[in-house]
């Protein structure tokens, strides 16, 4: 199997380890807790992220650009900052123009978050260092 589709089925497994805790974090809190399901979204959204991280970094990402891996927990964050408004947009815009349940609506944000986030951080953060970098 190929880099490329190894590492997307290693994220793919991290990425629904996260969607686990990130949409039984947002059930909890909307249902239990009576919070605003958009709010709720990009709180599980965030716990999801955590997850990811760790496992995407033992099943997925074997290259790493950058050396410090602080560095790259922060950039993994930053990339799904935009993930959260990937999410928050599809969300919003599933439940309030088309009407969908927000566990549906969620289902529907996951696979454009996952694509988004998925490609985003293979090149950026885990993608083989350059000969500049490596000198640096």
């Amino acid at each position: 199997m190929n880099r490329f589709l190894r590492e997307a089925a290693g994220y793919g497994a991290a990425s629904v380890c996260a969607l686990g805790v990130d949409m039984g974090l947002l059930w909890a809190l909307v249902h239990f807790l009576g919070r605003d399901p958009l709010i709720a979204a990009t709180l599980s959204f965030l716990a999801g992220a955590v997850v990811a991280y760790f496992l995407s970094v033992r099943l997925a990402f074997k290259e790493h650009r950058l050396r410090d891996r602080r560095a790259e927990f922060a950039g993994f964050i930053a990339i799904g900052t935009l993930g959260v408004a990937v999410n928050a947009g599809v969300m919003g815009i599933a439940v309030r123009y088309f009407g969908l349940h927000y566990i549906i609506a969620k289902c529907v944000a996951a696979g454009f978050t996952f694509s988004c986030n998925f490609v985003a951080r293979r090149q950026i953060l885990f993608s083989r260092r350059s000969p500049a970098s490596e000198a640096a």
